[in-house]
């Protein structure tokens, strides 16, 4: 019979790997936290509807990605694809759009698409997200984007590099659709299949394709800030400002769109890695018009999603990813079966004073214990056996160099020695 394995498109994080997830999550946390954001947790799945009206029936997601399925009393269910539908959702069902504004909340979580599996793309993909609600202003878009801006620098990040755009509110959209449907009727036999459904339904969507033909043919298609309205103009025109007098560099990208339907005006993403490899890591937006969708009341909303996997990515190419901090401080080793369970207690009341300590659980001998010790790159070592626990004293030794020193079998000396030799080497 042959061995279960793992879902084509997700990941086992092991513990080789699972201390840098710990590290960024870390980090995020706090960038969140300094900027008064609070947690928000919601279901792995919600029912199909939610991302149907608030994602946009004409989006890749919907028509193609989703993790859809019917539970046992017919209802149509589907694993979460992206996170702002969700957080809208429960803000409008838990009541916290009546609270004082703005409203600011972050998540940490797992999401789900079928597509192919690709560097940086999986079926099932972490990523943290930030949305602040009831804020009108281009100051509330800015502070989304130094949220994410603060993330990087945080992690060391410097290769990362920002887009912004603004596709405009409903009134000034109208006037660019028009424009870009007669742009793109004209040259509609050199875009794909799918490019030309999105002619009558969504042509914005033909600007966020990825076929080599759609993008050439996009280069010359009309640009979004050419057809912005007064008010709108205004507002990118002060992000700008915001983003200049904060320090933070910025492209202004006309083709980027976003791939969901919820977004109006701003629009932005932080790209990294070099050449073919780019990718987009975080991008986000305004999205002013979902809540009330939505069925909750006419509330301004702007967020962002980060992807753990594309910043690793990121990370590792400028080469700032943490490194392991697993090994113990100390290693004791009984040199005898009468000593195990003393070692044992002498290494958890280490443990209960923070230390890292370690001893033998499998009854090795003491040379595999030694040679165990050293693999795991245990800082000191103590050997106690019978004449070590007659005596009360024995010999604490460092396995990276260092003098050897004797101790009593006591974990407050123990400790104050192990300290005292970190500090002086």
């Amino acid at each position: 019979m042959a061995n279960i394995q793992k879902p084509k498109g997700t990941l086992d994080v092991l513990p080789n790997k699972s201390f840098i997830w710990q590290y960024i999550e870390s980090a995020v946390r706090k960038a969140a936290a300094k900027c008064g954001y609070g947690e928000i947790r919601f279901p792995t799945f919600e029912a199909t509807e939610l991302f149907n009206r608030g994602v946009g029936g004409t989006t890749d997601i919907v028509q193609k990605e989703m993790y859809t399925f019917e539970d046992k009393d017919g209802r149509s269910m589907t694993l979460r694809p992206e996170g702002t539908a969700c957080v809208v959702r429960s803000i409008i069902e838990n009541g916290l759009c009546m609270q004082a504004m703005p409203l600011k909340l972050y998540y940490i979580g797992s999401f789900f698409r079928y597509e192919k599996p690709q560097a940086g793309r999986s079926r099932e993909f972490t990523q943290f997200g930030a949305e602040l609600f009831g804020a009108d202003s281009a100051l509330a878009d800015a502070e989304l984007i130094l949220l994410a801006n603060d993330v990087f620098k945080s992690l060391g990040v410097k290769s990362v590099e920002l887009k912004i755009n603004s596709i405009g509110c409903a009134d000034c959209r109208a006037e660019f659709r028009k424009a870009l449907k007669d742009y793109f009727k004209s040259k509609e036999s050199r875009l794909c299949d799918t490019c030309r459904g999105r002619l009558e339904t969504n042509p914005l969507r033909i600007l966020d394709c990825k076929c080599p033909d759609c993008i050439e043919v996009a280069k010359d298609a009309p640009k979004t800030v050419d057809y912005l309205c007064d008010r709108c103009k205004s507002h990118f025109e002060e992000l700008k400002g915001v983003l200049t007098s904060a320090g933070v560099g910025y492209e202004v990208d006309p083709f980027i769109v976003r791939g969901l339907d919820y977004y109006t005006g701003t629009v932005f993403e932080f790209v990294g890695g070099t050449g073919a490899a780019q990718s987009t890591v975080c991008g986000g937006g305004r999205y002013d018009t979902l809540v009330s969708q939505l069925g909750g009341p006419a509330l301004s909303g702007v967020g962002f999603g980060m992807g753990i996997t594309r910043l690793m990515a990121v990370m590792e190419l400028d080469g700032v990813l943490p490194k392991a901090d697993t090994a113990p401080d100390i290693y004791i080793a009984p040199a005898c079966a009468a000593a195990r369970d003393r070692a044992y207690l002498l290494a958890k009341e280490l443990r209960d004073m923070g230390l890292k300590a370690e001893s033998d659980l499998c009854g090795r001998s003491l040379k595999a214990q030694m040679k165990w010790a050293d693999k795991a790159g245990a800082a000191y070592t103590l050997v106690l056996g019978d004449s070590e626990i007659e005596a009360g004293r024995a010999v604490l030794k460092p396995m990276r160099g260092g003098e050897a020193a004797e101790v009593a079998v006591n974990a407050a000396e123990i400790k104050n020695a192990i300290l005292k030799g970190n500090g002086e080497r």
